[in-house]
Formats: C-alpha cells, sequence, structure tokens
C-alpha cells in the first residue's frame, strides 16, 4: 500500500494569460490520471498591468495552498510578432513560476506545440481538439466556459505524459536552481 501512495502525484497546469489565466490539477497514480479541477483567472476587469500580475500571484498561491500539488507545468510562451504581448505573457508566466517557487513546488514548462503533441499526437490541433481528448483522456462531460482552462489542463497531462525530461521543457527545484540555470536572464 505504501508504494502506491509514493506514484500518487498532483499536478497542476498553467496557460499564462494577462485577461483570463486557465489551469487545470490532475491528480497522477501510476499510469491513471484524473481531473481534479479546472478553472480560469480573470482579469480584464483590471486596467492596471499590477493588479494583474497581483491577481495572478494570489489566486496560483491560493491554489497550490488549497490543492498542495507536487509539481506545477506551465506553457512557455512562444514566440510572436507582438514584443509587448511576448512581454505581458513572460510576466504572467514568471509571476505563476514565483508563486509555485515560493512554496518549493518544482515547475517545468513546456512549449504550446509540445503540449498538443503529448495530448492529441498532432503538435497544430486546434484548442477544440485538445479540448475534445482530455475529456476522453480524463473521463469529463461538463465544458469549461473558457478554452483556457482546459488549455491548463492539457498542460498538467503533458507534464504526466513526461517520463523524461525532454529538450524542450526545463525544470527548475527553486529559485536557487532557477538562477543557477538563467544567468542571463538574472541581474
Amino acid at each position: 500500500m505504501q508504494r502506491e501512495k509514493s506514484k500518487e502525484r498532483i499536478i497542476l497546469g498553467i496557460d499564462p494569460g494577462t485577461l483570463i489565466l486557465g489551469y487545470g490539477i490532475i491528480k497522477q497514480n501510476g499510469q491513471k490520471l484524473s481531473l481534479v479541477s479546472l478553472g480560469v483567472i480573470k482579469m480584464g476587469h483590471l486596467d492596471d498591468p499590477a493588479l494583474k500580475l497581483q491577481r495572478i500571484f494570489k489566486k496560483v498561491s491560493a491554489l497550490v495552498e488549497e490543492y498542495k500539488p507536487d509539481y506545477m507545468a506551465l506553457e512557455a510562451p512562444f514566440y510572436g510578432k507582438n514584443i509587448q504581448v511576448m512581454l505581458k505573457l513572460g510576466r504572467a508566466q514568471g509571476v505563476a513560476m514565483a508563486a509555485a517557487l515560493n512554496f518549493d513546488i518544482p515547475i517545468a514548462e513546456y512549449s504550446p506545440r509540445k503540449i498538443k503533441q503529448s495530448v492529441t499526437g498532432n503538435g497544430n490541433a486546434s484548442k477544440e481538439q485538445v479540448a475534445a481528448m482530455l475529456k476522453t483522456i480524463l473521463n469529463f462531460d461538463e465544458t469549461p466556459e473558457f478554452l483556457d482552462a482546459t488549455d491548463g489542463l492539457a498542460v498538467a497531462v503533458c507534464h504526466a505524459f513526461q517520463q523524461n525530461i525532454s529538450s524542450d521543457s526545463k525544470s527548475y527545484s527553486g529559485w536557487e536552481a532557477f538562477v543557477k540555470e538563467n544567468k542571463k536572464r538574472v541581474r
């Protein structure tokens, strides 16, 4: 019985955003995955970018305190043409990472393509295809109000499927490890 317990882990997946941040929480017990929770953190009503970041930090911290995840997985910002959008997404991701690292939760990040590939087998799958496959994998029927929630859930499922850390993902066990691996990003 003790061995079974050691295989059980809770994974929090985050799809960063500055208007809507999606999250999904799953339980992995050996090869079996089950849905714990999914939802969104809305920030569209906030005009001040600093207040949006504060809301992300507080809400993600509350999720960590409530569900006590063993890991947090995030979607890495993809390269886009609009540098301002990239900067905002990077800030949202960084604040979510800080919330997990504040509780010593190891984090990993995956590219959008890697997440879609892991969940659907197709790195170019649509959000709707990802959501449909998640319903099959995790055996749930309800359709969330926002696809951002299933995107966050997809990140958690992707992390569960990764037995070995691939070159597409990075994992940190705390601030010290993050700083050590990212000297050029930290001043």
